[in-house]
């Protein structure tokens, strides 16, 4: 609790102070930020995609303020994986004028236990935690709080020592990003340091991150989402969860692609649309999914990932990673002939061969903390580059 109340001014947590979230669900302690609408959610049977969806990647507060010190009441959920490493806490990223100026972790709150061999879950509560921020300058600022973007986060309360106001944030343009795991920022050092996230800080634009761990399944309440969602770019990184899952094959893939992106060019049938196929992942570049756990390495405290599908069965139709380029670079160039603001993007170009060999991905699935940092300096200097970069601003 805060250690002196007649100083504190209370703040409502309204959508005019939240950005990133496309719903806020009230609860009995506060909002709950959602990253898809509630008819969407309505939609998924996928208890993978409902944790991933609520886990506020790009979600974060952002507000002006002439405060010194600033405190955020939260209600995190954390996972526990039963043999498996623990799993690292959410961070809670301060951005002060666009500069790093803190970092906090939110002790307590709820869990949810989850058995790998069995998938059986156990939900635990927990107390409501407070982060504090101190220190900070009198002048009027903008504020921002970025929300872990791996735990489940309720809001309770925002309290500071000065009367807040939202910051405007008219003249920036939105990108809207999908993609999976990697995107979502698995195994980032924190949510400002996501791939997404630093490239939308190189853009100098507006972040909506759509990238859903494990749920980058071309599901169309996801392309519908898109399609209604405000934005003035969208990129869209397609291919390594269907493998992952072994969801479907040669046949259904392409045109399952075709529709995702009719469905959002229903909404932006001019905007600026990138798709990105998958980076480097041995393990699946020939071979098919289904992706399983390897557990030979717990001793040493490491959980990693194999592909449990035979690459003799690629010539059934079954998916693999570079099946899925191919096919991504056909029906992009097909449509490009009728849509110029449509573009592609070899993933291969973000994290390739010569990548893999100095930064492993740790786990053979996920990229680390260094990686993301590359990935997201590498796709902006693409995207936003000031000649040819497909998110380029427009002159005049």
């Amino acid at each position: 609790m805060p250690s002196t109340p007649h100083r504190w001014i209370t703040t409502p947590l309204t959508a005019g102070l939240v950005r990133g979230a496309l719903d806020l669900e009230p609860t009995a302690q506060g909002i709950l930020p959602h990253r898809l609408p509630a008819w969407a959610r309505d939609q998924n049977t996928d208890g993978q995609l409902a944790m991933a969806e609520s886990q506020p990647s790009g979600v974060r507060l952002v507000f002006r303020t002439r405060a010194t010190a600033v405190e955020l009441d939260t209600l995190p959920t954390k996972r526990i994986y039963v043999g498996a490493p623990p799993r690292p806490q959410g961070h809670y990223d301060l951005i002060v004028d666009g500069r790093p100026a803190g970092r906090a972790i939110a002790t307590g709150g709820n869990t949810v236990t989850i058995d790998l061999g069995t998938g059986a879950l156990e939900h635990g509560t927990g107390p409501v935690a407070t982060l504090r921020f101190a220190g900070l300058s009198d002048e009027d600022k903008t504020v921002e709080i970025w929300l872990p973007h791996n735990e489940t986060t309720e809001l309770v309360a925002l309290r500071t020592d000065a009367p807040v106001r939202p910051a405007d944030a008219s003249g920036r343009r939105t990108w809207l990003h999908h993609g999976s795991s990697i995107s979502h920022g698995s195994d980032a050092a924190s949510p400002t340091t996501t791939w997404p996230a630093l490239a939308a800080a190189r853009g100098g634009v507006e972040l909506v991150n759509l990238g859903l761990a494990g749920s980058a399944l071309l599901d169309p309440f996801v392309a519908r989402t898109i399609r209604d969602t405000p934005a003035d770019l969208i990129s869209v990184k397609i291919g390594i969860n269907l493998v992952n899952a072994d969801l479907m094959r040669l046949r259904a893939f392409a045109p399952a692609v075709h529709g995702f992106l009719d469905t959002i060019r229903e909404g932006h049938p001019t905007a600026p649309l990138l798709v990105v196929s998958p980076i480097l992942c041995p393990i699946h570049e020939d071979t098919p999914g289904p992706t399983a756990f390897d557990f030979s390495r717990l001793g040493d405290g490491r959980l990693l990932f194999t592909a449990a599908g035979d690459p003799a069965d690629g010539a059934e139709g079954r998916l693999t990673l570079n099946v899925i380029r191919d096919e991504l670079e056909r029906v992009v160039a097909r449509r490009a002939a009728n849509d110029p603001n449509l573009h592609h993007l070899d993933g291969r170009d973000l994290y390739g061969e010569a990548d893999h060999r100095e930064l492993p991905l740790p786990d053979r699935l996920h990229p680390d903390a260094a990686t993301h940092r590359r990935m997201g300096e590498r796709f902006a200097a693409h995207a936003f580059a000031s000649e040819g970069g497909p998110f380029a601003e427009a002159e005049g």
